[in-house]
């Protein structure tokens, strides 16, 4: 079970790095002028890649986050509020997804400052679960 729960951390950290970097892509790409097409394409293509990269790092974390829970047994609220904040962290990622493709048709409707926001969620989420996990607090 150490191995399944070091193997939890790296991919867990690993999928967090994409999480913090995906949305400061997109302030980089909300924030290229007009006329610069080849900026905008190689921020696009940064972004993609990096998606497609995180992706399968989010979905192995997640994967090792339940073989620990059932391995283990946990059981406690805390357990319950990480579960909810990983849920969020999915749809967060989903949501990277859809704003991906919104970029890349030209539809882009944000300003630089709210990706700007958008880009502390993961920080915020991680600190969270980190102290849940640490503490146990219920």
């Amino acid at each position: 079970m150490l191995v399944s729960k070091a193997l939890h951390i790296i991919f867990v950290t690993s999928w967090f790095a994409g999480l913090f970097y995906l949305p400061r892509i997109y302030v980089n790409l909300a924030m290229v002028a007009d006329g610069a097409e080849d900026e905008r394409k190689r921020l696009l293509l940064m972004a993609n890649k990096l998606y497609r990269f995180m992706t399968p790092l989010g979905i192995i974390a997640v994967g090792l986050g339940f073989w620990l829970w059932f391995g283990y047994g946990f059981t406690g609220g805390w357990l319950h509020a990480k579960t909810s904040l990983v849920v969020f962290l999915i749809l967060y990622h989903l949501y990277c997804g859809q704003l991906l493709r919104r970029f890349e048709r030209g539809e882009n409707t944000r300003s630089h400052t709210w990706y700007r926001f958008f880009n502390e969620v993961p920080v915020l989420v991680l600190f969270v679960v980190v102290f849940l996990v640490v503490l146990k607090p219920f």
